[in-house]
């Protein structure tokens, strides 16, 4: 395993004022370094199926090396623009024009519990009422890409957070990706625009290209976490123990970033996904880089013990924002999805 890239220049000298604990201080560091790589246009990436996918999701992973927190913030900003451009090329109407400075947001969860509702309004238009949980950026986004429920089906809108959104206070009390300002928003009827028929959010190909780039980011958590292990070895000398859980880590990671090079290939030969592979190889590489992104958090502490976590303020928040992140991977449920899209796919070659 080789040492982590130099992150971007825009996320080098990264220091978490008072160390990674200083939630607050953090936020508000994360905050304007998202707004400054907006505003510098850093997060107009490669789009996905544009020839040139490998390199948009390894953005991801420098930032997600330097900081979590931000690169969730990126992701979900240059997932946005990428929506944005998949309906524009498709003809939905409606489709608003980033304009400079904006900041973006994707806002899809719909966990029980808490709903977002849609309903016309009496000038013919949209709004959006309800609660709308886990809104990373809550706080400096300025713009959004939400589901809500119009009637008992998802769609997709956008909105603007300027008027009739208010976030919920003390909605994520936990310190893993505090700094994501990951907040429950409360919406009163703020005006919405749709963006495609209900269930067209899940249905087109970008979804499943989407998914890749939140496991780009946990590619580069991961591999932020095994640096810590990699410094260690390199100083302790040749302790076997040590080693082999280094081993055990490089072979992990290295065989995720060749599944990478291997889906950004297969991506950007077939965009629009004609040949129908595009879910089937994100669940794999979302399973398979959740895999190694949790194998990484045993070894290193396995190998390392308590000590990096309780004296290592950076590598402390590392695995805790690592470990939060990666339960957008749903688990047992998620490869019950896999396993369900490959016995299909033998029922078909048979």
């Amino acid at each position: 395993m080789t040492a982590p890239s130099g992150p971007e220049s825009f996320v080098q000298g990264h220091q978490p004022p008072g160390g990674g604990l200083d939630v607050e201080g953090h936020r508000i560091e994360v905050a304007g370094r998202f707004t400054a790589l907006v505003n510098a246009g850093e997060l107009e990436l490669p789009l996905p199926g544009s020839g040139d996918t490998r390199s948009r999701w390894s953005a991801l992973t420098r930032i997600a090396e330097a900081d979590l927190a931000l690169a969730r913030l990126c992701e979900g900003h240059a997932d946005a623009l990428a929506i944005l451009a998949e309906l524009t090329f498709l003809g939905v109407p409606g489709v608003p024009t980033p304009v400079p400075g904006a900041r973006w947001a994707v806002w899809a969860a719909e966990p029980p519990g808490a709903v977002l509702r849609a309903e016309r309004t009496e000038v013919g238009g949209w709004a959006l009422s309800g609660r709308k949980p886990y809104c990373s950026g809550a706080r400096v986004c300025t713009d959004a890409l939400v589901t809500a429920r119009d009637g008992d089906q998802r769609r997709l809108f956008a909105v603007s957070t300027a008027v009739g959104v208010a976030p919920v206070p003390d909605s994520w009390p936990a310190a893993g990706m505090a700094a994501s300002d990951t907040l429950d928003l409360d919406f009163d009827r703020v005006p919405a625009v749709p963006l495609g028929e209900p269930g067209a959010y899940l249905a087109r190909p970008g979804f499943a290209h989407g998914g890749i780039g939140v496991a780009a980011c946990w590619f580069g958590g991961a591999r932020a976490v095994a640096a810590t292990l990699l410094r260690a070895a390199a100083a302790h000398g040749p302790e076997p123990h040590t080693l082999a859980h280094l081993g055990a880590v490089d072979a992990r990671l290295e065989a995720v970033s060749a599944l990478l090079d291997r889906a950004a290939v297969e991506l950007d030969a077939d965009p629009a996904d004609r040949k129908g592979g595009a879910a089937l190889r994100s669940m794999r590489v979302r399973a398979a880089t959740e895999d190694a992104a949790m194998a990484v958090l045993h070894h290193v502490g396995r190998a390392l013990g308590a000590g990096p976590l309780g004296h290592d303020r950076e590598h402390a928040r590392q695995v805790t924002d690592l470990t939060v992140y990666l339960r957008q991977y749903h688990g047992e449920r998620d490869l019950a999805g896999l396993g369900a899209a490959l016995a299909d796919a033998e029922r078909e070659r048979r």
